[in-house]
């Protein structure tokens, strides 16, 4: 079911985020201060193509406020706008549900991506 699941997502929805992200990490990677923003870009791109079978778990750690704080500022809150934005589209469906919980899912890493890491199930 993952499978099916991975590819309606990425035929209708995660090729475009993952473009995104990637856009993001190369506009971060233009600058040596922006390199760490555009490795976390790179690798939620990645599970932005295919999320299903994986989960995000959050660190406690005081040290990555800043970054965050930054994040948010400059990319996140766009990213985050593009999700929701799916999000409520896929969910006017009942078929598209479990695939709007993924947008909200992936809504929250694009606002507080750093110390997040991605486990699979």
């Amino acid at each position: 079911m993952t499978i099916l699941l991975n590819i309606l997502w990425f035929v209708f929805t995660g090729f475009w985020t993952g473009i995104f992200w990637d856009l993001a990490g190369i506009i971060c990677c233009m600058t040596i201060i922006g390199i760490p923003f555009g490795k976390q870009c790179f690798k939620n791109a990645n599970l932005s193509y295919c999320p299903f079978g994986k989960e995000i778990v959050y660190e406690n750690s005081s040290i990555p406020v800043v970054a965050n704080g930054l994040w948010i500022l400059f990319f996140g809150w766009e990213l985050a706008l593009a999700y929701v934005s799916c999000g409520l589209i896929w969910c006017v469906t009942i078929i598209g549900i479990p695939v709007g919980k993924q947008c909200f899912k992936l809504a929250q890493l694009s606002l507080i991506p750093f110390g997040a890491k991605i486990v699979k199930k």
